[in-house]
């Protein structure tokens, strides 16, 4: 059976290929035993949370580099200075495990590779990261740090350390089910240390991250995983019996379920967004939740007829991001979709001294403001 260290340097391998984490964990998971699972993704996570740094790490020790086919050593060993600098891990099992790790993906011949890189790592690393680029040496890819810096000058310290952070975890309680103290009933039952969170009547701030697999009632819909400040949209909203509302880029559908919870006697929901895959997920959610939502593939900036021909009460329009203030939860590679595409926005944009996201959002609130009724009292929520 492949070790948690194989598991998370073959997810990590396929994320830097442009593959979605969310789905390749739980099926790196299916193999591993609870205990495990919490080790592997605290692995997954850390590591791509600092990849440049590891990475620029991993290549001043590699005598010549790796071919393209063997890049998910790469991944392993990285796994490895992750376990060093931030677990409890004993530095020789650390070592041992990466190791065996090297053997699990099939690869023994590099063993002796692994166990060099990371031993070269123990003996050398006192000023080591002196010796790296300002970018690698706050685990910022080269065009993101001179994002940061040109934005945001010293400050960009702070930033740069919240990213690499480990991230709370915030659910959210459904209290169509029960209340929020009697979930913290059932989670100090459980031997899970949570406290109410701030600002947000249903939220529950959990002290060390679990598995969801772990959550009283998650299955049943009980709860569910989202950031405190995502659980104020549904209040700001403030959606009303008989209404209908449209959520105008609705994927995972956090938001959108949270407005259901809170006004069930709502005409209909409409979650829309431009992924269908995307869409799966919000299909998923609303079924372990047990609400009941309208589901369409459109682009809310290029409206298509079949959503047109509606008109909503009130409309939400969480429009697409950057997404960098999120990567301590979830961590994005330079080869994922949304930091490819932002990438290029942005350089296009520096040659041409634009701010290209603000740009870009702000001719979104337009089309979908079309679909309001013009009776009284509607809004748009963006």
């Amino acid at each position: 059976m492949p070790s948690p260290r194989a598991k998370a340097a073959a997810v990590i391998h396929r994320v830097l290929q442009g593959e979605s984490l969310n789905q390749l964990l739980p099926q790196g998971f299916e193999s591993l035993e609870l205990g495990q699972r919490a080790l592997c993704q605290e692995l997954v996570y850390g590591t791509l949370r600092e990849w440049p740094l590891y990475q620029a790490i991993c290549q001043k020790f590699l005598r010549k580099a790796l071919r393209r086919k063997d890049h998910d050593l790469l991944s392993l060993i990285c796994v490895g200075l992750y376990e060093l600098d931030n677990l409890r891990t004993p530095p020789h099992a650390a070592i041992s495990e990466a190791v065996n790790g090297a053997r699990d993906l099939k690869k023994s011949w590099a063993a002796g590779m692994v166990n060099a890189v990371l031993r070269s790592y123990q003996r050398e690393q006192a000023g080591l990261r002196e010796t790296l680029t300002p970018a690698a040496q706050y685990a910022l890819p080269d065009w993101l740090f001179e994002i940061l810096t040109s934005e945001y000058g010293k400050c960009f310290e702070q930033i740069a350390e919240a990213a690499r952070g480990r991230p709370p975890l915030f659910l959210r309680v459904n209290q169509r089910h029960l209340s929020r103290a009697q979930y913290l009933q059932l989670l100090n039952e459980a031997s899970i240390a949570a406290a109410p969170a701030p600002l947000s009547p249903e939220a529950v701030l959990i002290e060390k991250p679990v598995d969801v697999s772990l959550l009283p009632g998650f299955d049943k819909g009980w709860v569910s995983v989202q950031d405190v400040s995502a659980q104020l949209v549904a209040g700001l909203l403030a959606a009303k019996p008989g209404e209908r509302v449209l959520d105008a880029c609705a994927a995972p559908g956090g938001k959108a379920c949270h407005i259901l919870e809170q006004q069930p006697a709502l005409a209909e929901l409409t979650a829309m967004d431009i992924s269908q895959q995307r869409l799966q997920r919000v299909r998923e959610n609303t079924e372990r939740l047990g609400l009941a939502m309208t589901t369409v593939t459109a682009d809310a900036s290029k409206l298509q007829e079949s959503i047109r021909v509606k008109q909503f009460d009130a409309i939400l329009a969480d429009v697409p991001c950057s997404g960098n203030g999120g990567h301590s939860s979830q961590p994005r590679c330079e080869n994922s979709p949304t930091t490819r595409r932002y990438r290029l926005i942005w350089r296009a944009a520096a040659r041409d001294s634009q701010r290209p996201l603000a740009s870009t959002q702000a001719g979104w609130p337009t089309p979908v403001r079309h679909l309001l009724t013009f009776e009284g009292g509607k809004r748009q929520h963006y």
